[in-house]
């Protein structure tokens, strides 16, 4: 089991950026990966960007690249989604969440983090 804790939200302008922060705790070496997702309002969660523990390769939905970048501290236990040059339309309620080893889907997820984008 593992307890995901996501924070770095808020309101920000057009243009600017914020930086997300996942410290997971718990079984934390039972995971392989973390996922960030978003939702915005009366949308589907969506993926954002991924993250493996041991090697840090990194993959993002097409719409991210260039703008967001995914990293992780392991000795933090921890994940970070850097958001540029973000748009209103990325205002979403934004989640981490944890792929255990062995499993190919993110089951375990933290109680997401408001990112509004003004313009």
């Amino acid at each position: 089991q593992v307890q995901l804790v996501e924070s770095g939200g808020g309101l920000v302008q057009a243009g600017g950026s914020l930086r997300l922060s996942c410290a997971v705790s718990g079984r934390a070496d039972s995971t392989s990966a973390m996922g960030w997702f978003r939702q915005a309002p009366g949308k589907e969660r969506e993926f954002v960007a991924s993250i493996t523990w041991s090697t840090g390769s990194t993959y993002y939905a097409d719409s991210m690249k260039g703008r967001f970048i995914v990293s992780r501290n392991n000795a933090k236990n921890t994940v970070y989604l850097q958001m540029n040059s973000l748009k209103p339309e990325d205002t979403a309620v934004y989640y981490c969440a944890a792929r255990s080893i062995g499993s190919s889907g993110f089951r375990s997820w933290g109680q997401g983090t408001q990112v509004t984008v003004s313009s």
